[in-house]
C-alpha cells in the first residue's frame, strides 16, 4: 500500500508542477502567436485539431480496457500476460491508426471546399493537416506501450519526458515566430518534437522494462485467447462515445438555440472552469490505476475504506469548485473580458451544480473502472437520450437554462442515482444502502459549508468588482472562510475523512 501511495503523490507533485509551468507558458504563447502568425492560422489549427479529434473517436474504449485488464498481472508479476496484453493493443492500434490515416486522407480532398473562404494557402492547410496527423499516428503505431507506465503508477515519467519537450517545444517555436514569423517553420517544430518525444519516451519504456517484448503479428491469434478484452471494449465504447458527444454539444446547442454571440459568452466561463478542474485533476488525476490495482488485490474492507477516503476528498473539491466559481467568477469575469460577459445569474448557478455533480462522481467512477463495471450500456444511452430530450425541450424554452437543465438532469438520473447502485451491488456486492448512509453526509457537509461561507463573506471589506487587487483580496479572504467550514464539517462527520487525515501524516513523515 506504502508504494502505491507513494506513486500517487508523485505523480501529482509532477503533474501539478508542469500544470503551472505550463498554464503560464501557454498564456503568453498565445499571446506571440497570434500577434506574429495571425488569428487565421491559430484558428486553422485549432479546427484541424477538432477534425482528428472526432478521427480518433475509433480508439475510444480500448486503451481504458486494456489498462483495466493490465492492473491483474501487474499485481502478480505475470510479465508474458502484460506482454500478451501489450502484443494484442499495438494489433488493433494498427488498425485503428490504419482506419484514422484513411479517414484523414478522404477528409482532406475535401480542403479545397472547406477552406475556401480561408485567407491561408492550401499548401500550409495540408502540411500542417498531415502534420498533426503524423504527430498523432506516432500514439497508434509505436508509443502505445506507454500505457503501461499509467498501468504501473509510472505517469510521472511521462509528465517528466512528455512535458518537458513540449515546453521547450513551446518555448522555441515563441522563438521562431517572433523572429521569423513562418508558418512552415512552426508547423515543422511541432511534428519534429512528437518524434523526439517518440524517441526518448520509447528509450525510458526499454530503461524501465528490459524484459518486455512486444510483438503484433501474434494480435489475431490473442485475440481469441482474450475474447473478453472485445466484449470490454464495446462495452466502454459506448460510454465513451456518450461522454464525447455531451461534453461537445453545448456549443451546439447553444448555437441552435441562442446565438452564435452567445457561445462566446458560454465560451469564457468554460475556459474557466475548465482550468481550475485542470488544476485539481493534477493532483487526483493517477488514483485510476492506484485504485485499479487495490481491487486487484481482492482485499474489500481495504477497498471500502480507501473508497470512503477517496469520496471524501472529491466532495471536498467539489465544493471548493463550487464555492470559488459562484463567488468570483463574475467579478473575475468584468476584470478579464468585460462586465458585459456576464450572463444571467441564474447560468452560474446551474454551472455550480453541473460542476458539483461532475466532481464528486469520481470515486464512483474511478471505483466502476477498476472492477471493470462497464456492461450498463443501456444507461450509456438512457444518460444520452435524457439529455437530448430535456435539452432540445426546455432549450427552446429557456436557452441556455433549459441547455444546463438537460445536463443536470441526466446526471441526477444516471450518476447521481445509477452508477453508486451498480457499483455497490455489482462490485462491492453490498447494499447500496451503505453508500447513501455515507455520501448524504457529504452532501450535508457541502451545503452546510458553501451556506456558512456564502452568509459571512458579505461582512468582507472588499468589493471584488472593484479592482483586481481588492478581487484577489476578496479571493483570498473567502477561501480561507469556507475551508475553516468546510475542513471543520468534513473531520468532524465525514466518513473516511481521519483515514485520509492519518494517510496524509504518513506521507509527510515520509
Amino acid at each position: 500500500m506504502g508504494e502505491r501511495v507513494h506513486k500517487s503523490v508523485l505523480n501529482a507533485e509532477v503533474n501539478l508542477l508542469f500544470y503551472f509551468l505550463s498554464l503560464f507558458l501557454t498564456f503568453f504563447s498565445r499571446k506571440i502567436f497570434l500577434d506574429n502568425l495571425g488569428a487565421e492560422f491559430m484558428g486553422l489549427t485549432g479546427t484541424l485539431n477538432n477534425i482528428l479529434g472526432y478521427l480518433n473517436l475509433s480508439e475510444l474504449g480500448i486503451s481504458a480496457c486494456i489498462g483495466y485488464f493490465l492492473f491483474k498481472p501487474i499485481q502478480t508479476g505475470n510479465r508474458r500476460e502484460i506482454q500478451d496484453i501489450l502484443s494484442l493493443l499495438g494489433y488493433l492500434y494498427r488498425w485503428i491508426g490504419g482506419i484514422i490515416l484513411g479517414g484523414a486522407f478522404i477528409i482532406s480532398l475535401f480542403f479545397p471546399l472547406i477552406f475556401s473562404s480561408a485567407n491561408l494557402s492550401l499548401p500550409i492547410i495540408y502540411f500542417a493537416f498531415y502534420s498533426f496527423l503524423g504527430s498523432s499516428l506516432i500514439g497508434y503505431f509505436i508509443n502505445y506501450r506507454q500505457i503501461l507506465l499509467s498501468a504501473d503508477q509510472k505517469n510521472y515519467l511521462v509528465a517528466i519526458y512528455y512535458q518537458s519537450a513540449r515546453l521547450v517545444k513551446l518555448a522555441l517555436q515563441i522563438y521562431l515566430a517572433y523572429t521569423y514569423k513562418n508558418l512552415y517553420v512552426w508547423v515543422a517544430i511541432e511534428f519534429l518534437f512528437a518524434i523526439l518525444g517518440c524517441i526518448i519516451l520509447n528509450w525510458k519504456i526499454n530503461k524501465e522494462y528490459p524484459w518486455l517484448k512486444v510483438d503484433t503479428r501474434q494480435g489475431r491469434q490473442l485475440l481469441k485467447q482474450y475474447p473478453e478484452i472485445i466484449t470490454k471494449t464495446k462495452q466502454v465504447f459506448i460510454h465513451k462515445i456518450k461522454d464525447f458527444v455531451l461534453v461537445k454539444s453545448d456549443e451546439l446547442f447553444i448555437f441552435l438555440f441562442v446565438s452564435l454571440k452567445m457561445v462566446a459568452f458560454y465560451g469564457n466561463y468554460m475556459i474557466i472552469i475548465s482550468k481550475l478542474i485542470s488544476l485539481f485533476s493534477s493532483i487526483t488525476g493517477s488514483v485510476g490505476a492506484s485504485v485499479g490495482n487495490l481491487v486487484a488485490e481482492g482485499n474489500k474492507p481495504h477497498m471500502l475504506r480507501v473508497f470512503w477516503e477517496y469520496t471524501t476528498i472529491q466532495h471536498t473539491i467539489a465544493a471548493t469548485l463550487a464555492f470559488s466559481l459562484y463567488t468570483l467568477m463574475e467579478p473575475f469575469i468584468a476584470h478579464w473580458v468585460g462586465a458585459e460577459y456576464i450572463m444571467d445569474h441564474r447560468i452560474l448557478i446551474l454551472l455550480v451544480v453541473y460542476i458539483y455533480i461532475t466532481n464528486s462522481r469520481n470515486s464512483v467512477d474511478s471505483f466502476n473502472y477498476a472492477h471493470g463495471l462497464y456492461a450498463d450500456v443501456w444507461a450509456a444511452w438512457a444518460e444520452l437520450i435524457i439529455n437530448v430530450s430535456v435539452t432540445i425541450i426546455c432549450g427552446l424554452l429557456w436557452g441556455i437554462i433549459g441547455i444546463l437543465l438537460g445536463k443536470i438532469t441526466s446526471l441526477l438520473a444516471i450518476v447521481v442515482l445509477w452508477k453508486p447502485y451498480y457499483l455497490f451491488t455489482a462490485g462491492f456486492k453490498e447494499s447500496v444502502s451503505l453508500y447513501w448512509k455515507g455520501v448524504l453526509r457529504n452532501y450535508a457537509i457541502s451545503a452546510f459549508a458553501i451556506g456558512a461561507a456564502l452568509y459571512t463573506i458579505r461582512f468582507i471589506p472588499f468589493n471584488p468588482y472593484h479592482d483586481i487587487w481588492q478581487w484577489v483580496a476578496y479571493s483570498a479572504v473567502s477561501m480561507i472562510i469556507f475551508f475553516c467550514y468546510d475542513i471543520t464539517a468534513t473531520l468532524l462527520f465525514a466518513k473516511g475523512a481521519k483515514d485520509s487525515l492519518q494517510r496524509i501524516k504518513n506521507i509527510r513523515k515520509k
